[in-house]
């Protein structure tokens, strides 16, 4: 009309560019703390009686090839990292990597989605522990399952009420959980030292009937996975490290060793002191080997330390969930509603209500704590399949600054081995791809609404560009 153009609105990089540069003040000590901190947690707390059920007595061995599915995925993670030393997650990669909109939007949706799968677990494992602990004479799942929602909609309200994580919260918190666990490891050894314990269990593979050795592991480590995540979120704090190009390697190699010795002496512990079918019953399995090895212990102090670290987990996930929801919706991928703020507390309100209406049907439908971690660990296996592969793409991105550069062989074999155990051939339950399934079915939903409101939007604009 008039031949002039409109300016172009601003991009939301353009805005992130002009903001300031995070604080650098995590060293390597705190570094280690928080990797560690955030792998322990519900997993380990909640799933060893599981794992045990699926392999029998030698369920140190699923917790170790899933500590080497780590390890591998983990090398990639941290040549992302030092190639671009910013705080990236798996979508950040995915799209640097393939630049398609869709899939970078459904693996951060997947991200979002094992948060508040992780989240629920820790709820149901708190409301198990809790209950048990303190003899509430709650009967039947149901019971827990109110329990498990009520402990949810605190978790709301602390989300809503604008609860930040901190350096020296997260240090406080994994000394809480460090200790629950090194505390079943000292009643292990010295059970086992007085003669109380069975070690020889720890060498029993006792599969279900018509399965192998092989497929009871994979099984079992499909379901033991969930225990070793959390070592992902430290790429989120590269930025706030100090040199994380020369740290990274070390620190985080150093803080999955430790984990992964962690759970490998825990499970020795619970499977000497308590035989393997009662280990496998209900979702509180360390309480059960605190009475056996050390009955004179005080059992609610236990159960206090357990409800610190699933308690810490649910938050934490919450947290992140419904700022990643929050995030998307800024960036147009999710509804602008979702994105809303509230105006006195200044905390995304309307994506913690959705992140934990979410949660809440997770917690009184999708059953218990093996569907539910196991659904996680799927999910995120789903996104380290794609974070391997993404590493071999992005080889052809060159950068000027020397950098790790993990063996070509590394991320194949974190691909394959990260892709097999999300398949039904690692002898997964329908249920954990029904989970998922509908949760991914959601995020295209949104999506969609999202892309057509945006097309809207967008025509809208330029009809008005052309009128001026």
């Amino acid at each position: 009309m008039s031949g002039v153009t409109a300016e172009p609105a601003a991009r939301p990089s353009d805005e992130l560019q002009a903001q300031p540069s995070l604080v650098r003040v995590m060293g390597p000590g705190l570094l280690l703390l928080f990797i560690v901190g955030d792998i322990l947690g519900t997993g380990v707390y909640a799933l060893t009686g599981k794992v045990a059920a699926r392999v029998g007595g030698a369920a140190w061995a699923p917790f170790l090839v899933a500590f080497f599915a780590a390890i591998v995925t983990a090398c990639s993670y941290l040549e992302l990292v030092r190639k671009y030393p910013r705080a990236a997650g798996a979508a950040l990669c995915t799209h640097q990597a393939f630049g398609i909109h869709f899939i970078t939007c459904m693996v951060a949706f997947t991200v979002m989605c094992s948060g508040i799968t992780s989240a629920s677990t820790a709820s149901r494992a708190f409301a198990a522990n809790l209950s048990a602990a303190f003899d509430l004479s709650i009967e039947g799942g149901f019971g827990i399952t109110l329990l498990a929602m009520a402990f949810m909609g605190l978790v709301a309200a602390l989300n809503f009420r604008g609860v930040g994580e901190s350096v020296k919260l997260n240090v406080v918190l994994t000394v809480v959980e460090l200790t629950g666990l090194l505390i079943i490891i000292t009643i292990g050894l010295w059970a086992i030292v007085g003669g109380q314990g069975d070690l020889a269990r720890v060498t029993q593979f006792t599969p279900s009937e018509g399965q192998s050795v092989f497929t009871a592991i994979t099984a079992a480590t499909a379901l033991a996975f969930f225990a070793m995540v959390g070592f992902e979120d430290a790429v989120n704090m590269a930025e706030e490290c100090k040199e994380p190009v020369r740290i990274f390697p070390f620190v985080m190699l150093t803080g999955l060793c430790i984990t992964g010795a962690i759970y490998v002496l825990v499970s020795i512990s619970a499977v000497a002191l308590v035989p393997v079918e009662q280990l496998g019953e209900g979702e509180t399995p360390l309480l059960q080997v605190v009475q056996a090895g050390a009955p004179g212990f005080p059992l609610g102090i236990f159960a206090f330390i357990t409800m610190c670290a699933v308690a810490n987990s649910a938050l934490i996930n919450m947290l992140m969930a419904s700022r990643l929801v929050y995030g998307m919706s800024q960036e147009r991928v999710l509804p602008a509603a979702l994105g809303l703020v509230h105006p006195g507390r200044r905390t995304p309100w309307v994506a913690i209500a959705f992140t934990t209406l979410l949660a809440l049907g997770l917690i009184a439908f999708a059953g218990g704590v093996p569907a539910l971690g196991g659904t996680t660990a799927l999910l995120l296996l789903g996104v380290f399949t794609v974070v391997n592969v993404a590493v071999l793409v992005l080889r052809r991105d060159r950068v000027e600054h020397k950098h790790f550069r993990a063996p070509t062989v590394i991320p194949v074999i974190g691909a394959i081995v990260c892709g097999f155990l999300a398949t039904p051939w690692a002898g997964r339950p329908v249920v954990q791809y029904e989970i998922a399934g509908i949760l991914l079915i959601i995020g295209v939903v949104l999506w969609a609404i999202t892309a057509l409101v945006n097309r809207k939007l967008d025509r809208v604009a330029v009809d008005l560009a052309h009128l001026a």
